[in-house]
């Protein structure tokens, strides 16, 4: 994957999480066509940015934390 295209797909990622359209990495690492370890890197690299992401267990999604 190029530069690019991950910056790209972090930013799309970073916009649903905020919209709340973000469900399991499974399914987001189906849609971005990539593994899951490449969603969790992805994730890891948007909380180092400072962006509060958490996984809600009862939602099964990915939501921003304020």
């Amino acid at each position: 994957m190029s530069y690019l295209d991950y910056h790209s797909k972090i930013t799309y990622l970073k916009e649903n999480i905020q919209k709340g359209r973000m469900c399991s990495l499974s399914e987001i690492a189906t849609k971005f066509e990539c593994s899951e370890r490449t969603v969790k890197r992805m994730l890891s690299n948007l909380r180092e940015q400072g962006f509060n992401v958490q996984y809600c267990r009862k939602l099964n999604k990915f939501l921003e934390k304020k």
